[in-house]
């Protein structure tokens, strides 16, 4: 029996690892491979997974580690796929070069929607596919359409628990079963895998950590923004007293972010000790055990909080649940999540926590906002949230009213008509 795996992060990677020691892939009777992929915007110079620290340990879960951007180069594995035409010639040259015969016996993919993982599915046939989640987004809808020759062979959805009482919506308009992995399969793999602890030599303690992404690269805000973003952060972890604070840069967000917040550091007499970009937070969190977490919505703000017991807020939620367009973005769940559930850390120290809120109420009405074409049955659910708790923060106005959900209390504010007007007749030709 051939397994083939694939995972673009250390992140990835270790849940995979907790998959398999928790016996969700049968006994180790046959090969498996691990196919990797840097999806950086340059991935010539970021390191790719295989080469992070703390991978060593999950190495031997695997018979081979092999390369996706090698075997495209020199194209890049997040924008290229196969054309229809050439599908069934490379699918051959793939099974040759990975020395699968007529198998694999099972594919495992992250992110299905998007390449690497979609092209690879086509690419890759006549095999059932077993998807693992990439953090918070599985509770959002599935990103894009699949065709029913690789939406029919997904057997399942494996996922942390990271919000209990949170179900997946990721996949579910096609029957997927999601089956929760415990959280003491992924501790085990951070804290007694060997991963904890590698490439934190020198790294205080106790220290507050900030969270970086990489949103200006992905458009959501600009570059400017996102500094001010971070600076809010270090602000607000200074004004309670911190006198060292570590930032973790996002794998793909580049050493600009780390640049920048060292001047306003040093504006605040604070020093800031910035771990490496393919450190995964997940491994400080074990390792360093801060004294409080703080970002604006990454899956790691969670797993700080439900994995690790450590304190953690968010910072910036409103602006980026603004900027966030179209309303379908794939990180409007993540985002909504974390504001939705998370204390609020200020500029001026300090934390507030949010409103109660019905969390599994309000992500499937944001879901349905998102992709309502493909979640009809939840219409009803949708205008029931809508019309008890209004539409502000996590609704778009003009999306509520293209959908004929826009509560009839929103409609009578004074001005709101006149302010569609003057948005639709912007967006018309």
């Amino acid at each position: 029996m051939t397994q083939l795996f694939y995972a673009s992060t250390l992140f990835g990677a270790m849940t995979l690892a907790a998959a398999i020691g928790d016996g969700r892939f049968g006994s180790r009777g046959g090969r498996r491979i691990l196919l990797v992929s840097n999806n950086a915007a340059i991935p010539e110079i970021t390191p790719p997974l295989d080469e992070a620290p703390g991978f060593a340990a999950l190495r031997p879960l695997f018979d081979e580690v092999r390369s996706w951007n090698d075997i495209v180069a020199p194209l890049h594995p997040s924008d290229w796929k196969a054309r229809v035409i050439e599908v069934p010639m490379l699918g051959r040259l793939l099974r040759s070069h990975l020395s699968l015969d007529d198998g694999p016996d099972e594919l495992v993919l992250e992110s299905i929607a998007v390449p690497p993982s979609r092209t690879l599915a086509g690419l890759v046939r006549d095999c059932p596919i077993t998807v693992y989640s990439d953090g918070l987004m599985s509770y959002g809808p599935t990103r894009d359409p699949l065709p029913e020759e690789i939406s029919g062979r997904i057997t399942r959805l494996l996922h942390l628990d990271l919000v209990p009482g949170l179900s997946p919506l990721l996949l579910s308009e096609y029957g997927v079963r999601a089956e929760a992995l415990p959280d003491r399969a992924f501790l085990d793999v951070v804290e007694r895998g060997g991963v904890a602890g590698q490439g934190m030599d020198g790294l205080p303690a106790g220290a507050p950590m900030i969270l970086g992404q990489y949103l200006s690269a992905l458009d959501i805000v600009t570059p400017e923004e996102e500094a001010g973003l971070h600076a809010e952060m270090l602000r607000g972890l200074a004004a309670r007293g911190a006198e060292t604070v570590l930032f973790k840069p996002h794998p793909a967000g580049g050493r600009r972010h780390a640049q920048r917040l060292r001047e306003t550091a040093g504006e605040l007499g604070v020093e800031l000790a910035v771990v490496g970009e393919a450190v995964p937070a997940e491994s400080c969190f074990a390792a360093l055990r801060p004294a409080l977490v703080t970002g604006c919505f990454s899956t790691a703000l969670v797993t700080a909080g439900r994995c690790f017991g450590l304190p953690v807020a968010t910072v910036g939620g409103e602006l980026v649940l603004e900027r966030l367009t179209p309303y379908e973005n794939s990180n409007r769940v993540p985002a909504t999540i974390a504001d939705a559930l998370l204390p609020r850390l200020s500029a001026d120290g300090s934390l507030e926590g949010p409103p109660p809120v019905d969390l599994p109420a309000l992500v499937g009405a944001v879901g349905y906002c998102m992709q309502s074409e493909v979640y009809p049955g939840m219409r009803q659910a949708t205008a029931a949230y809508l019309d008890a708790h209004g539409p502000a923060r996590y609704f778009k106005r003009q999306r509520l009213a293209a959908l004929g959900l826009l509560p009839a209390a929103a409609v009578q504010e004074p001005g709101t008509l006149e302010r569609l007007r003057r948005r639709l007749s912007r967006a018309l030709p």
